[in-house]
């Protein structure tokens, strides 16, 4: 089964702006986040080196960080073209001439076409944004952010720690908007505090904002964790992973058809986690959610007829009018 007819996958996506597949290059700046600097020890689920379980270490310098990994790709997959993703933490926590001093250093590495930039809704300010226009205008490298959002749920977001509400992500993505910038967002299927509805109307919200990219996620429990207390504890359960599959598929089916997806499940070395994907390989899950996909005739966006006026176009139909 080939992914890209029942979705619109990410490899595509950047096939589409640059012409040939895409690799991006992992950055790990020595940052770390709001919620871990106020003293409430982050989020729930984020352990003590965040994402960064295969990064390079951040006392290594940009440049090198992105040479090492550039070396192994290219020989690897005789790549030509690249993205520099500053992945872990929230690097727009950096202060503002420390952000300028390392995007300006990873600009100047060779084969780059793009910056991504990893951070969370509530660190997005007017003048990170004004300089990000300007290292666009003036290298022509496009800029992502990637926003942290993982649930719309507020009850779940007090739960899980994470340190914004729904209002923090809005204000993000409406200011970014008015950059040339493009927008990815980090989602959750299976927060144990979560519902399927949660999951859904998590996906309308989404696909009735100016966003470009969403990351979906299954959620993964670190060793030594908040999350990993409680769910050695009985505390908390998780759903099936047959429920998630069927979460997965009916978001997909609502999501805005333009969306592209960069991500499916979530993927850590085992050695860091208590629990993550149900003990299945992420790409057997992946045939097990193509061959749902295809049983239910579903492919992306084919359920996205709540916006623009649904209740409106309905009645119109309804009384013989289609205009």
């Amino acid at each position: 089964m080939q992914e890209q007819n029942y979705y619109r996958t990410y490899s595509n996506y950047l096939k589409e702006q640059y012409g040939e597949k895409v690799y991006k290059l992992p950055i790990n700046m020595p940052v770390t986040c709001p919620n871990r600097k106020d003293g409430t020890g982050g989020c729930s689920f984020c352990s003590e080196v965040g994402t960064g379980f295969e990064a390079h270490s951040n006392q290594i310098s940009i440049t090198e960080q992105l040479t090492h990994t550039k070396e192994k790709i290219e020989k690897k997959y005789k790549a030509h073209k690249f993205i520099a993703y500053f992945q872990n933490y929230t690097n727009t926590f950096l202060p503002l001439e420390d952000f300028k001093q390392a995007l300006e250093e990873a600009a100047a590495f060779p084969d780059l076409v793009e910056i991504s930039i990893s951070t969370r809704p509530d660190c997005i300010h007017d003048d990170y944004l004004e300089y990000l226009q300007e290292l666009h205008t003036k290298t022509g490298i496009q800029i992502t952010i990637e926003l942290g959002l993982q649930t719309i749920n507020y009850h779940t977001l007090r739960k899980i720690n994470r340190g914004h509400g729904l209002a923090e992500y809005v204000d993000a993505v409406l200011r970014i908007s008015r950059y040339p910038i493009h927008i990815c967002t980090h989602m959750i299927l299976n927060l144990p505090y979560d519902t399927t509805e949660d999951a859904l109307e998590s996906v309308r919200f989404l696909s009735a904002l100016p966003i470009h990219i969403v990351k979906f996620h299954s959620l993964y429990i670190p060793k030594n964790t908040l999350l990993y207390r409680e769910y050695k504890n009985g505390k908390i359960t998780l759903c099936s992973k047959e429920e998630y599959l069927h979460r997965l598929t009916e978001c997909i089916a609502l999501l805005r058809s333009d969306i592209a997806i960069e991500r499916l499940f979530s993927r850590v070395p085992e050695e860091y986690s208590e629990f993550s994907n149900w003990g299945t390989s992420w790409w057997k899950l992946k045939d097990e959610f193509l061959a749902l996909m295809d049983e239910k005739q579903y492919t992306q966006g084919c359920q996205c007829t709540y916006l623009n006026g649904a209740s409106l176009h309905k009645w119109r139909i309804h009384n013989g009018n289609s205009k």
